[in-house]
């Protein structure tokens, strides 16, 4: 037989096999059964094997039959989707075929009858699901997420062991240095200074989930940690751009910093791209030369496709891999900012981010009543505060 037959070819090539050797056998004790009814004599216990010999084959040609339709109806049900995949489990062709109890029993010469056992391949009658085994991914498919979280990179980051820090901050500067004639008065200078407090914030979230989950999906944790470390990053991007500083709010760039003017003298800007050079300047005539521009990407978008009276591209380059860059200064695209505003400045001086405590994820059973509900508490949440320093640094505006 060829290696390559399916199980029902299998069972065919057997049963074609199987059935001349019963037609011998069957002629041999229908011939005895003959003689016996024409006179002749025979033995008590030749007559009871002709008997069986003639009852077990049609028992077994009956059998094989059903056997054969059953393999038919497997195969066809394996071969639908859902089917593939699925770890090798033996038909009753293949477990037929490979019986040595058959074997054994063609090679005498199918005298008397045998009983061959078959395992059963169905979880019911009927049905083909004990052959069709499921396929499970260890992989958990996530929602995007955002990846333009990147003010704290623009900021000097500093770790702390205190719940707020103190620094003095520069109010007043009243140089009156000039030159003086022998013998006068000198002229007074006048400076001042003011004690400020960046208070530590704490930002956090909790989440439920069922032991069961985490019993059964070893991965789900590791996959909700990552959640619950996204999540405060989102919210700590948007507080260190945007915190109004009331109540538990950090108080962030956005609110600080210093508003768009056009510096006298300067020509008035015609688009955005001017714009944002008029606000560089502004930050250089303030003594701080900005390291960075803060944009939504709505709003690079319109910059970068911005074309002359040609068609062609101002400097964009299409084909180009450089990162975004305009006067000089990258770009950081966020959609913490609103479309229609921009930032600018120099972002170091500017303002200091304090960490207090890094990202810290814990997961519980003794919250509430998670106990007794199978139910497990994980809480996500990190401390910090945000000191800007020289609001003169940054130059806030609107296209």
């Amino acid at each position: 037989m060829s290696e390559h037959k399916t199980v029902t070819e299998l069972a065919e090539d057997i049963k074609k096999d199987f059935d001349g050797k019963l037609d011998k056998v069957k002629g041999i004790a229908e011939q005895a059964l003959g003689k016996l009814a024409g006179g002749e004599e025979l033995s008590k216990k030749a007559k009871e094997l002709a008997d069986e010999a003639i009852t077990g084959m049609n028992t077994a040609k009956s059998a094989l039959d059903e056997i054969k339709t059953r393999i038919a109806d497997l195969e066809q049900k394996a071969t639908r989707p859902g089917g593939g995949g699925a770890p090798e489990i033996k038909g009753y062709g293949q477990q037929l075929a490979e019986s040595e109890k058959l074997k054994s029993f063609v090679e005498r010469g199918a005298q008397g009858s045998t009983r061959i056992e078959l395992k059963a391949i169905t979880t019911s009658a009927g049905s083909a699901g004990g052959m069709i085994v499921s396929q499970r991914e260890t992989e958990i498919v996530g929602i995007p997420k955002r990846p333009d979280i990147i003010l704290r990179d623009l900021l000097t980051v500093v770790p702390i062991a205190t719940g707020s820090v103190d620094y003095p901050k520069q109010t007043t500067r009243t140089n009156a240095a000039a030159p003086v004639p022998e013998g006068t008065t000198k002229p007074y200078s006048n400076y001042g200074w003011s004690r400020v407090t960046a208070n530590v914030r704490t930002l956090a979230h909790l989440a439920k989930l069922t032991k069961q989950a985490l019993d059964d999906a070893p991965r789900l944790q590791a996959e909700v940690d990552a959640e619950m470390r996204y999540g405060l990053a989102l919210a700590e991007d948007a507080q260190i751009l945007l915190g109004d500083g009331t109540g538990e709010n950090l108080y962030g760039l956005m609110p600080q910093a210093t508003a768009y003017a056009l510096p006298a003298g300067a020509t008035a800007p015609a688009n955005q791209i001017d714009k944002l050079r008029a606000a560089v300047l502004q930050a250089i005539l303030a003594y701080f030369p900005p390291d960075g521009i803060v944009l939504n990407p709505i709003d690079w978008y319109n910059i970068e496709i911005t074309k002359d009276a040609a068609g062609g591209y101002i400097f964009a380059n299409p084909q180009g891999v450089a990162g975004p860059v305009l006067w000089g200064k990258p770009v950081a695209q966020t959609v913490s900012m609103t479309v229609g505003a921009f930032l600018t400045g120099a972002f170091k001086l500017a303002a200091t981010l304090y960490d207090r405590e890094t990202v810290e994820v814990l997961i519980s059973s003794e919250n509430a009543d998670d106990f007794e509900k199978n139910l497990l508490t994980m809480r996500a949440e990190e401390r910090l505060a945000l000191a800007v320093k020289r609001s003169a640094a940054l130059i806030k505006g609107t296209f």
